[in-house]
């Protein structure tokens, strides 16, 4: 079985390919253009890095489905839909904070997740592993840093691009309870959103995870609008 994901939640773009629970190619690409320019060159990587390998023997596609950029994601969800239905197969999302907390599906601590969201927020939810498996995932949400921060508890592995921005905060609540990740892996990984769609007993349904963008905020034309029109 072959499955293929993407990411473009986030100014970088990630694609992953999977032979039943094998990764098989990643590639990852960082560039201030849009995602729609580099996409094409990426798939075709991905797919010719394997002999006979064809967009066709995929057997499944899944998308980081947000939070992230409006445009990024639109870009990916867009681009895995029209892949799943020129072969006729199917395609599911997964969040995308999911795609960096399972790169520490086996850190002993809560891992927190803080995605740098502007206006002073982060899209956050905190995790438990526990030998590898999630046990508790929290509640996504939309929030000040300190509120995920507060979320986290007293000790915590601090992941994702919003945890590097607001560190300061982070270390003056919680002290010499924070730990941090590199920089390097602070991005959404198409390798782990596979994980983490596969992490039910490495069984995928595509039913229940559908493909649909979750933003959870408002985007700034439709705060403007709203604010326009007294919506």
């Amino acid at each position: 079985m072959y499955l293929f994901a993407l990411s473009t939640a986030e100014q970088g773009a990630s694609i992953a390919l999977f032979e039943d629970n094998n990764l098989v190619f990643e590639s990852g690409l960082f560039s201030r253009q849009t995602h729609s320019k580099g996409l094409l060159p990426m798939i075709e990587q991905a797919v010719e890095s394997r002999e006979g390998m064809s967009v066709n023997r995929i057997d499944g596609f899944i998308a980081a489905k947000g939070p992230g950029s409006f445009t990024g994601l639109r870009i990916g969800i867009s681009m895995v839909k029209g892949l799943a239905r020129a072969v006729s197969k199917p395609c599911a999302g997964v969040s995308s904070l999911d795609g960096i907390a399972f790169r520490f599906c086996h850190a002993q601590a809560p891992v927190c997740v803080m995605m740098d969201a502007r206006r002073n927020e982060v899209y956050s939810a905190v995790y438990q592993f526990q030998h590898g498996k999630l046990i508790q995932k929290g509640p996504e949400m939309v929030c000040a840093p300190e509120v995920a921060i507060d979320q986290a508890g007293s000790e915590a592995l601090f992941v994702g691009s919003g945890s590097k921005v607001y560190r300061e905060k982070i270390c003056s609540k919680i002290g010499a309870g924070a730990v941090f990740s590199s920089p390097s892996m602070d991005g959404v990984s198409a390798c782990a959103l596979v994980i983490s769609a596969m992490s039910d007993d490495g069984v995928f349904d595509f039913e229940s995870h559908p493909l649909t963008p979750v933003y959870l905020r408002k985007s700034d034309a439709q705060i403007h609008f709203e604010k326009k029109t007294g919506a």
